[in-house]
C-alpha cells in the first residue's frame, strides 16, 4: 500500500510542474511572478521530476513549436507522425534534446519570454544526476515494496515526466470528445479531469491557448486553473 502512496504523490506532484510552470508559464506565459517564486518552482521540478526532469526553456520552446505546427510533420510531439505512443515518446525525447543542446534551432519568436536557468540545468539536467535519481527510486522501492510485482512500476517511475507527456500529447490527439472544430485532431481526453491537472482538456486549449482555465464547459473542472488561483491568493503568482 505504501509503495502506491508514493506513485500516487509522484503522479500529482510531478505532473503539477509540468502543468503549471512548465506549460503554462514558460510555454504560454499566462502568470507572472517573481525571479525568487520562479526558481523555487525550478527546485520543484526537480524534486518532483528527478530522473526525468526537464529544462523549461526548452520545453516552452518545444511546446510552442507544437502549437505553431500541430499535426504536421514540424510538430515534435505528434501522434500522426509515430505508429505509437513508445516511438513517438522516442522522437519527443530526440527533439526535445536536439533543442536543449542547439542542434535544432527555431525562430527568435518562440524564444521569447522563456524562463532560463542554465547553471541550475547544468546540475539537474546531466546523466550523473539522473542516475543518482534512480538509485534513490530503488531504495525507495526496497523500503516500501511489499511484493515483486510492485517492482514493475519502477520504469514508470523513473520516467515519470515523459510518460505524462506521452500520455496527453497521444491520447489527447487520438480519443475523446471536441468542443471545438478545429483544423487540427486535438481532443478532450476527459470530461471531469482528475487525473492530468486540466491537461486533458486539450480541445479547449488548442481553441483558447491564452486562456488559463482549460475548462470552458460547465462539467469540466480544471485543477492546475484552480492551483493557480489559490497561488496568486497567496502572492505567489499573478494571473494575466
Amino acid at each position: 500500500m505504501a509503495i502506491f502512496i508514493f506513485i500516487l504523490i509522484h503522479w500529482y506532484a510531478s505532473l503539477f510542474f509540468q502543468s503549471v510552470f512548465h506549460h503554462r508559464y514558460a510555454a504560454h506565459n499566462l502568470f507572472t511572478m517573481s525571479k525568487f517564486w520562479e526558481r523555487m518552482f525550478y527546485i520543484g521540478c526537480f524534486f518532483t521530476q528527478g530522473s526525468s526532469y526537464i529544462s523549461a526553456y526548452t520545453y516552452g520552446l518545444m511546446h510552442r513549436l507544437h502549437h505553431a505546427h500541430t499535426d504536421k510533420t514540424e510538430d515534435p510531439h505528434s501522434p500522426h507522425n509515430d505508429p505509437n505512443p513508445f516511438m513517438m515518446m522516442w522522437t519527443t525525447r530526440n527533439n526535445y534534446f536536439n533543442l536543449y543542446i542547439g542542434k535544432t534551432d527555431a525562430a527568435e519568436k518562440y524564444k521569447k519570454n522563456l524562463p532560463d536557468w542554465e547553471r541550475f540545468d547544468k546540475i539537474a539536467h546531466n546523466y550523473i544526476t539522473r542516475f543518482c535519481w534512480i538509485a534513490i527510486y530503488i531504495i525507495i522501492y526496497a523500503l516500501l515494496a511489499t511484493a515483486w510485482w510492485q517492482w514493475l512500476f519502477l520504469p514508470a517511475t523513473i520516467i515519470m515526466g515523459s510518460l505524462q507527456g506521452m500520455a496527453v500529447n497521444w491520447w489527447a490527439h487520438k480519443f475523446g470528445y471536441e468542443n471545438y472544430k478545429l483544423t487540427n485532431t486535438s481532443k478532450n481526453i476527459l470530461p471531469f479531469d482528475f487525473i492530468f491537472w486540466g491537461e486533458a482538456y486539450h480541445n479547449n486549449h488548442h481553441k483558447h491557448p491564452q486562456n488559463p482555465n482549460n475548462a470552458t464547459r460547465w462539467f469540466e473542472w480544471d485543477m492546475g486553473f484552480q492551483t493557480m488561483v489559490f497561488l496568486q491568493k497567496l502572492r505567489v503568482i499573478k494571473i494575466k
